[in-house]
């Protein structure tokens, strides 16, 4: 049979649906994940189109995923950084959606806030069990759309569920039918897709979700979740761990619309950020993110990381507000008592922070030469110099300058003579022993009480 293609706009070849394969064993694809071993990627050497949608969005489960990593967040806590969020997604909505349990007398009230505030983005969704019970829960608070788990890969259908592929897939329809009767519209969530039989389960369940649609005419959105980071996005890599290929696969072979396609993946690999990159090249419009990377084990694809991957990919950050990425992180460390790590890209303390009298030096020259870009405009965070042993009078230079905002025509250079005196005081301290950095307030104690004129002609300015 030939079908023109609207996507490829091309006549293909469509004689091959892909059909159930109830297998009696599950398929653990052993020679992939044998537990006592690092896991191995395969290749096929089968490259599959790049098809990068119109439209890129980010999608947020910092109150879903992330929550289950931490201390649950206070009713209040959640509406100031779902306000942030707002604020950082900008008029455009790149930040799409985010998703609440609905479980708890506190779930309820933080929906209930958040929804009070009128914002167009990003939309509140839900999350359910596949269980027919958790519908009215979403009917309660009225929300437009939930996400439904369902496990894919044969660990989680005959592990977990104690299921054949057949009874797991005939639930999940049940469960999906029973959004659409109540107009809902159904994301449904595919656990651990990158352990999955893809082409024996995966697309097979997925047509009879798009059968499903075509029969209501209410979209069904599909999650590709990669449960345990198992994903790998290197050309020619095999399935069921191919990025690319699982991409492809749904919107190729199972016809979900590029918009109704989103992914999700965890870090447990260090994968995440380069994995979500990829859906989108391949062909996905959504990718599932949590604020600071939050999420379960080792974090999810960090949202502040998928901003910048958008303005990397798009050439234009289409009105987010990065600034507002600090303030989040600010919040996070105020309010919550949470220890960012120092060297987190991005967001942590030292990001843009050096110790190296080279590059301070250099630094000192010209800020490009050793900073990603201007974060001070983007991010609301100056570069910063830290003195110590190897500071030497660069360094030195490049923190009267930053601490006390010098302008130009101001700035100290490191052949400055009046930096010597300082310089002298920091070489003591090291020689004495001392092993930690040097701290804003010391150096500024030394120049007010061994430097006065210096402290004086500082403050002139």
């Amino acid at each position: 049979m030939l079908k023109f293609n609207k996507g490829s706009n091309t006549l293909e070849q469509t004689e091959y649906l892909y059909s159930l394969q109830d297998v009696a064993e599950p398929h653990l694809y052993r020679y992939l994940f044998n537990y006592e071993e690092v896991p191995k990627v395969p290749f096929n050497h089968r490259h599959v189109p790049m098809r990068p949608p119109e439209q890129l969005w980010i999608t947020d489960s910092t109150f879903r995923d992330g929550q289950q990593a931490r201390e649950p967040y206070t009713v209040k806590q959640i509406v100031d950084i779902f306000k942030l969020m707002n604020r950082l997604g900008g008029p455009q909505g790149i930040i799409r959606q985010s998703e609440f349990f609905l479980y708890s007398p506190k779930d309820k009230e933080a929906v209930t806030k958040c929804m009070e505030l009128g914002y167009t983005y990003p939309e509140i969704t839900g999350w359910i069990r596949a269980v027919k019970e958790d519908f009215q829960l979403v009917k309660e608070m009225g929300l437009k759309e939930t996400g439904i788990l369902a496990s894919c890969s044969d660990y989680h259908i005959f592990k977990k569920l104690k299921m054949t592929r057949k009874q797991a897939m005939e639930q999940f329809l049940s469960i999906v039918k029973s959004a659409l009767e109540i107009g809902v519209i159904p994301r449904v969530h595919l656990e651990d897709i990158t352990r999955a039989d893809f082409y024996g389960f995966v697309v097979p369940f997925v047509l009879e979700l798009m059968k499903l649609q075509e029969e209501t005419k209410i979209p069904i959105k599909v999650r590709a979740c990669d449960t345990l980071g198992f994903g790998v996005n290197y050309p020619g890599v095999a399935l069921p761990r191919s990025v690319p290929g699982i991409i492809y696969g749904l919107w190729h072979h199972a016809g979900v619309p590029s918009e109704q396609l989103e992914w999700h993946g965890h870090n447990d690999f260090y994968k995440a950020v380069s994995n979500a990159g990829t859906a989108w090249l391949y062909g996905c419009a959504g990718v599932n993110t949590t604020l600071l990377g939050i999420g379960e084990r080792t974090g999810n694809c960090p949202l502040e990381a998928m901003v910048f991957e958008y303005a990397s990919l798009r050439g234009t950050l289409d009105g987010m507000d990065t600034t507002v990425i600090t303030e989040i992180s600010d919040y996070y460390v105020r309010e919550m008592g949470y220890q960012v790590p120092p060297m987190t890209p991005i967001v942590g303390k030292e990001f843009n922070f050096t110790r190296s009298g080279i590059h301070a030096d250099g630094l000192l020259k010209d800020e490009e030469i050793y900073n990603i870009f201007n974060t001070e405009k983007l991010l609301n965070r100056k570069v910063v110099v830290a003195v110590n042993e190897h500071s030497g009078t660069a360094g030195i230079a490049h923190w009267v300058n930053s601490y006390f905002n010098l302008k130009d025509e101001y700035k100290l250079e490191k052949r400055d003579p009046r930096l010597l005196q300082l310089k002298a005081w920091v070489d003591g301290q090291y020689a004495n022993g001392r092993e930690t950095v040097i701290g804003d307030h010391e150096l500024v104690e030394v120049i007010q009480a061994e430097i006065p004129d210096f402290w004086a002609e500082l403050h002139r300015r």
